[in-house]
């Protein structure tokens, strides 16, 4: 960079060389200054934008309350905030989040066999705790219930806590308790200004972690009088146990930050203007859609119909009307309306509804859904798009609600289960030897795997293809793919299947697993009355569940096989056959049909079908098209084997 001394800076270098410099080292300043055009104040787009650059609890706390109150109403009156709001908890948690405990076998010196047996143990004694209300201090909700007040009061107002406090109750073998508390209520003592040591009611250390929280013991919002307040000041962990007291759920997005932030603060405004939009286009269709009727009578008929006292009724009814239609509520009828002599209505096209409504909501919330991580089609619920563009919106937002959920096991589940665990084992009622001995063995009885709803699918056949592939290739596992699915444990589905294959042998119903064939012998060849020998045939037998046997007639010298499928949508379908020839060692011949199950019937005319045939035979597949419209009435495919 160079600069180039003009006529006044070499005279004033000449007189004043210090002041010379001190202008040269200003000028190349303001140059460099240059170098970001997003902070300049003197570009028209830029100019009188000048946010303060203020730490994470400055910027927050002090509008909290007007965010949490702004949100809450949007959550209650706004149809797309609370779509948005009940799409996450759906999603996130749904019937809820599971537990599947998960010691750490190998630290602890237990087989395979015992570390599952302590886990179903284990579970069973939880669920003993977690799917009674008696776990809610309310006594109002179980533990999934729980899961998704904490989720959607973290959603709509930034943060949430929950105390556990044990409370015995009769009958009950637990004494953990879960208190939800909303966030207004953990604030400063007196609602004094926050200071170095205590901010938005949570005492914090040197080193920013927090020691205590301040639990007001009614909502700020409550009809009480402020001098009645009073504040409990709870730690946040026990000072000779180490026991966690206090949960704090929120989002940290900066450092040095102590409250959550709405999930809706970065698009309330436009929420509320895309609102009061809405508002006054509906109010608009609705007046466009009254139809009055107005009455208007010739002055001379006015003059020769009406007595005096007819003239002053009618008069009176006409000066009389306010404007309105049937009342300014707009819920009845149309009506007709008296217009005085001489008046006349200028009609008027109101336009509504309006055609770019649409258009501009959706443009509108697209830029919302980018801001809360939601794609546009899964916020509005709107899949009209391909399969791959509604395939890629959902594995979009999957991904949002598995972090959602993760963060929600680990800052809620997880350290509920850990204190529950602690009671459980302190009582005796579930076995750990070394739990309150070491920190290593404790996290190792503690650990655990939280497991969700699954993520639903778009095509099943397409998804259930593309699991066995990946489970044929090695990535993915029965129990993963079992969680993926629908979120339920292989091992809970496979009991039940064993169960029902039992039960169905034992009524003498046809089982679902593919049993072995039987044997089958070699029969000598049948004679016709000239004592011509008949052509042997070879049997193929189905052994899949609602597949009928089907026959083959043996030629010399190949075996020709023709299956007709009946008519339905195109589809890949499964089936396995074996086909034993007579007087030589049976050959097995596999066809592979996807999907299962389906029935296949001879000589029935089909819709195109995929059918993918898996043997070293030859095989040869035309079609038969009617000969007026050329559409495909039949696909036949034949499979020839050498005798």
């Amino acid at each position: 960079m160079t600069n180039k001394q003009n006529l006044l800076d070499q005279a004033i270098a000449y007189v004043a060389p210090q002041i010379a410099a001190k202008r040269l080292q200003a000028r190349m300043a303001m140059a460099l200054a240059g170098g970001y055009n997003g902070a300049s104040n003197t570009r028209p787009g830029l100019a009188g934008w000048s946010p303060r650059a203020t730490d994470a609890s400055t910027a927050a706390n002090v509008e909290l309350p007007a965010l949490r109150a702004r949100a809450r109403d949007l959550a209650r009156n706004a149809p797309l905030a609370t779509g948005a709001i009940n799409t996450l908890v759906t999603n996130v948690v749904g019937t809820g989040i599971s537990l599947q405990p998960s010691p750490d076998g190998e630290l602890l010196g237990l087989s395979d066999e015992e570390s599952q047996a302590w886990s179903d143990a284990t579970l069973r004694e939880y669920k003993l705790w977690a799917e009674s209300t008696d776990c809610d201090a309310t006594r109002t909700q179980n533990i999934y219930g729980l899961q998704a007040l904490v989720f959607r009061s973290a959603l709509e107002s930034g943060d949430v806590f929950s105390i556990m406090p044990n409370i015995k109750r009769p009958g009950h073998a637990y004494q953990l308790a879960l208190q939800i508390i909303e966030a207004d209520r953990v604030c400063n003592p007196d609602f004094v200004q926050d200071t170095a040591q205590i901010a938005a009611g949570i005492e914090a250390d040197t080193y920013g972690a927090a020691i205590a929280y301040h639990f007001c013991r009614q909502h700020p919002g409550a009809l009480t009088r402020r001098a009645d307040f009073k504040w409990d000041r709870i730690t946040a962990y026990g000072n000779s146990t180490g026991r966690r007291n206090v949960l704090h759920l929120f989002d940290r997005k900066r450092p040095g930050q102590t409250r959550g932030i709405p999930i809706l603060a970065p698009v309330i405004e436009p929420l509320k203007q895309l609102q009061r939009y809405t508002d006054a286009e509906l109010q608009a269709a609705v007046i466009s859609g009254m139809f009055a009727v107005f009455v208007k009578m010739d002055p001379e008929a006015f003059q020769d119909m009406f007595d005096q006292d007819g003239k002053a009724a009618y008069l009176q009814s006409s000066m009389g009307w306010d404007g309105t239609v049937n009342g300014s509520a707009l819920d009845g009828a149309g009506k007709a309306i008296n217009l005085l002599p001489g008046e006349s209505v200028e009609s008027t096209n109101p336009g509504r509804p309006n055609a770019l409504f649409d258009p501009f909501v959706q443009a509108i919330v697209r830029q919302i859904g980018v801001a809360l991580e939601l794609p546009f089609e899964v916020l509005i619920k709107h899949f009209t798009a391909s399969y791959s563009a509604a395939r890629a919106a959902l594995l979009d937002a999957w991904r949002l609600f598995r972090g959602r959920r993760d963060w929600l096991a680990t800052n809620f589940c997880q350290p509920v289960y850990e204190a529950w665990l602690e009671e459980a084992v302190a009582i005796g009622r579930v076995q750990a030897p070394g739990f309150f001995a070491d920190p290593a063995i404790r996290r190792a009885w503690c650990a655990a795997v939280w497991v969700g709803d699954g993520p639903g699918s778009i095509d099943p056949a397409k998804e259930i293809v593309a699991a066995k592939e990946r489970i044929a290739l090695g990535v993915s596992t029965r129990a993963a793919e079992s969680i993926l699915h629908d979120g339920v444990d292989w091992r809970v589905k496979h009991k039940q299947l064993v169960e029902e294959e039992n039960r169905r042998r034992e009524d003498g119903l046809t089982a679902i697993a593919t049993p072995e064939a039987p044997p089958v012998e070699p029969s000598e060849p049948e004679k016709d009355d000239d004592e011509t020998p008949k052509k042997p045939e070879a049997s193929i037998t189905n052994n899949y569940f609602q597949m009928p046997a089907v026959t083959a007639q043996i030629t010399t010298p190949a075996i020709t096989n023709q299956i007709t499928l009946p008519e339905q949508p195109a589809a890949e379908v499964h089936a396995h056959f074996e086909a034993i020839l007579p007087q030589q060692p049976a050959a097995v011949v596999n066809m592979t049909i996807e999907p299962t199950p389906v029935t296949l019937e001879a000589n029935i005319a089909s819709a195109p079908a995929q059918v993918i045939v898996q043997h070293p035979a030859a095989a040869r597949q035309t079609v038969e098209r009617d000969e007026a419209t050329q559409e495909i009435t039949a696909t036949v495919t034949r499979y020839e084997f050498d005798q």
